[in-house]
């Protein structure tokens, strides 16, 4: 039997309106202490990525939400570019990167890179809806690299089939990391390292489940708290009863490089594009003054 509240304790409808109310712009999690808990893959992606960061000449982070992880990395390359679908988080991501010299544009999840081929020997991307390996081989200089976290397959599904019930097998096969290493050699890029890990996570109160569903619109496309009222409430009596709800995440680590090209005739690979943005204009906005400017 669930112990009652204590007369201090927020009612399910005050933990649903606070879930509710508070802001999903970029990827700051940091709301969540003290409500939720998701236990880190041992690789440490942000610590990878700040050390690629720092022998890179040209850089291009793929989604960057609202530009945190990116701006955790003590040096940037003298050119870093960021793109981001959604029109809140490029603005967050641009109040956070102009300072240091990065470029922001928005440029929708699904749509070819504005960029020029060979634009970058460093592509990075935290969590991407989908990767694009064309898209990637096609931006990446010859002995470039792709270094990247994605979700994996099934990943929180215990918290999400909560509210949708049992999904199909294919759904639950998705994000699959074998299958995403042959779609990324298929392109040409050679596998360097990947590694998967499941991941403890703990919700302590319905406030952080709604939240965490509003901000990862993805995990239930549709979520609000009216549609699904019922599963909200006897969740919230679920961690009530045993003190917080567990599911875990997925995770893996991908790092891939694009074949060095042979030498040219007079003995070195081609000069990369001094400028990366290719077809400006068409569907893109550009925030933010460039890193470096075009020669010539």
């Amino acid at each position: 039997m669930a112990d009652l509240p204590s007369p201090t304790s927020p009612t399910f409808e005050e933990l649903v309106a606070e879930g509710d109310a508070v802001p999903t712009e970029g990827w700051d999690f940091s709301w969540f202490e003290g409500r939720a808990t998701e236990a880190r893959p041992s690789w440490g992606y942000a610590r990878g990525m700040a050390e690629r960061l720092g022998r890179a000449s040209a850089a291009l982070d793929i989604q960057t939400g609202g530009g945190e992880v990116l701006d955790s990395a003590p040096r940037l390359p003298r050119l870093t570019v960021a793109t981001e679908g959604w029109p809140p988080n490029a603005a967050k991501a641009t109040a956070r990167l102009h300072p240091r010299g990065a470029v922001v544009v928005a440029s929708p999840e699904d749509a070819p890179l504005p960029f020029a081929d060979g634009a970058f020997d460093l592509v990075t991307s935290r969590h991407p809806v989908q990767a694009h390996w064309t898209e990637i081989a096609r931006v990446l200089r010859p002995g470039g690299t792709y270094f990247a976290q994605h979700v994996g397959p099934a990943s929180v599904f215990e918290l999400v089939e909560h509210f949708t019930g049992p999904l199909p097998d294919e759904v639950r096969a998705g994000r699959d990391p074998q299958r995403e290493r042959a779609d990324a050699e298929a392109t040409g890029l050679e596998i360097v390292d990947l590694r998967a890990e499941r991941l403890r996570m703990e919700f302590y109160d319905i406030a952080a489940v709604v939240h965490f569903l509003k901000k990862v619109v993805w995990m239930v496309p549709g979520f609000s708290v009216d549609a699904y009222l019922p599963q909200l409430r006897s969740l919230h009596e679920r961690i009530r009863s045993e003190g917080c709800f567990v599911a875990h995440s997925a995770r893996h680590l991908f790092e891939a490089r694009k074949p060095k090209h042979p030498l040219g005739p007079c003995g070195r690979e081609a000069a990369p594009a001094a400028f990366p943005f290719a077809n400006f204009g068409q569907g893109q906005r550009h925030f933010g003054a460039p890193a470096c400017e075009p020669s010539g």
